[in-house]
């Protein structure tokens, strides 16, 4: 028999506006479940799928709303951003984190930090006010001028499903300090953690400057996409749909900030440690939240020298991994958060087997009563693996990763450099002047040196990818750069210093009475 959640209060994700007005009613034909991927016959909530209608009357708000939040001084939208991080931090984050954990899969404290991130954002955006309010005066010969920094417009934000309330509030925060009211598009997959979390930030702001419409891509997100009131479109996700979303935005010249996929090299240099430390750092790097995060280790590059030594200390390692329904304490690793994923993922390692590769499966059931109910992988080590073979070239998103051998410097870079991503990398090594020579000739937006996992890129540290891993930067003040625009207000006050001949008065000319005019 179906199980499905009783109780009254699961959570709906509704469009929303102003907090707790929903934006119309929903036809329950548009109602989507939202599945535990721990034990899929479990409904956690439900999804309203919202229209194209829904999404033209939230930019109706936002547009409303835009003229008196751009006129705030950033400092103003600072203190009430700051305040909204308070109401986040009343509003029982820790119940959002077990919610967010029933839809997603992964373990409690990434939850934990996915959902507090929000509040984190807010205050760490909010200590950048007086930089966004700062303007430059500059002068020359004609005059003066002052450079400042002013909104877009209206900003759509598309969330992935993967860590949607961190990531969501790394695109909107920005905006939002910037002075662009919001429209956000939570994933179907996962979007219940976040629309709660969305209510009660859109609560502590003015009416319309957040609004947000759950939905498909193919109807909510297009409608953000096409609509000519959106100026700009923030998006975290896969490079296909990163590719369709830059089409659609074209005919409008939207600014788009698109941080998309990666297959992210570790490169352990022969001058590496191989010791517990750089194991575990690895293991970490690779598993968290089942392979599911974007820049997670995808691929391990090892010198040859070293190979067999890393390849044995990394599968015990790892074999200590548990995994199982992300409630319960002893859960390293939770599910795959959709049937999807798990089966592209059973399919690469599927194929990487009919090349001859070796597959080891490493880790342990945990203690769940529904493991055929939930989309449970047990992580693999891949090793002989040939380079072409789409485990290696291909972003896996999932608890499975191969190992190759390399020989030369030069050899690891032209491996690790050698797909069209470029989000992350990392460099292995206990000589740093060898990891940083290294580190430079990789084609990635971030290289780590002896780590790569979650924290190594913190708030302040530009983030995004080269290639086709994305278009622009998360993290610190460049990320308000570009949810804003500079303007120039020139003021001439000596035009003759300007180039060009003067211009000579007119010529008189004789009027029909004989009188010359002017």
């Amino acid at each position: 028999m179906t199980q499905t959640s009783t109780s009254a209060t699961a959570p709906t994700a509704l469009p929303y506006l102003d907090g707790d007005v929903p934006l119309g009613t929903i036809p329950s034909a548009d109602l989507l479940p939202v599945r535990n991927p721990a034990n899929r016959d479990e409904v956690v909530g439900t999804v309203a799928l919202g229209s194209a209608d829904h999404v033209d009357r939230a930019l109706d708000l936002a547009v409303a709303a835009a003229p008196g939040w751009a006129a705030l001084t950033a400092t103003a939208r600072a203190d009430l951003l700051r305040s909204a991080a308070d109401a986040l931090d009343r509003h029982d984050p820790a119940a959002r984190a077990v919610l967010l954990t029933r839809e997603h899969g992964k373990v409690r404290w990434e939850s934990t930090l996915d959902v507090g991130g929000a509040a984190a954002i807010l205050r760490y955006y909010a200590g950048l006010a007086a930089e966004f309010d700062a303007e430059v005066d500059h002068r020359n010969a004609a005059g003066t001028a002052r450079f400042r920094r002013r909104p877009l417009g209206v900003t759509a934000v598309i969330v992935p499903w993967n860590y949607p309330v961190y990531l969501a509030s790394l695109m909107l925060v920005p905006a939002l300090l910037a002075g662009n009211p919001v429209v956000v598009k939570p994933s179907e997959v996962t979007p219940l953690a976040l629309t709660e979390t969305l209510r009660i930030l859109a609560a502590a702001l003015p009416p319309g400057v957040v609004t947000v419409v759950p939905g498909t891509g193919s109807v909510a997100g297009t409608a953000l996409t096409t609509d000519r009131r959106v100026r700009a479109v923030l998006f975290t996700g896969s490079t296909a749909t990163g590719r369709t979303i830059m089409a659609a935005a074209a005919p409008t010249l939207k600014r788009l900030g698109l941080e998309l996929g990666g297959n992210d090299p570790a490169l352990v240099l022969e001058s590496a440690m191989i010791d517990d430390r750089l194991i575990d750092e690895l293991v970490r790097g690779t598993f968290t939240s089942s392979g599911q995060v974007c820049y997670s280790v995808k691929r391990i590059y090892v010198h040859r020298s070293r190979y067999a030594e890393l390849v044995t200390a990394y599968t015990e390692a790892a074999d200590a991994l548990v995994v199982g329904d992300g409630r319960d304490p002893e859960t390293t690793i939770g599910p795959l958060t959709t049937r999807s994923q798990y089966d592209r993922v059973r399919a690469l390692v599927a194929e990487a087997r009919r090349h001859g590769a070796r597959v080891r499966t490493v880790g342990r059931r945990g203690t769940t009563a529904h493991w055929e109910r939930g989309n449970f992988l047990l992580p693999t080590v891949v090793t002989d693996a040939p380079h072409d073979i789409a485990l290696v070239t291909e972003e896996q998103f999932g608890p499975t990763v191969p190992i190759l051998p390399f020989d030369t410097d030069d050899e690891a870079v032209a491996l690790a450099n050698g797909t069209d991503y470029g989000l992350a990398a990392s460099v292995w090594s206990a000589d740093a002047s060898h990891a940083d020579t290294v580190a430079r000739r990789i084609e990635a937006g971030s290289v780590f040196v002896n780590a790569h996992r979650l924290g190594a890129s913190d708030l302040a540290m530009p983030f995004g990818g080269a290639k086709q891993s994305g278009l622009g930067r998360r993290h610190g003040f460049v990320a308000v750069e570009e949810c804003s625009e500079l303007q120039t207000i020139a003021h001439v006050v000596n035009p003759a210093s300007l180039p060009g001949p003067t211009v000579a008065a007119p010529p008189t000319r004789p009027s029909p009475s004989g009188r010359k005019e002017q």
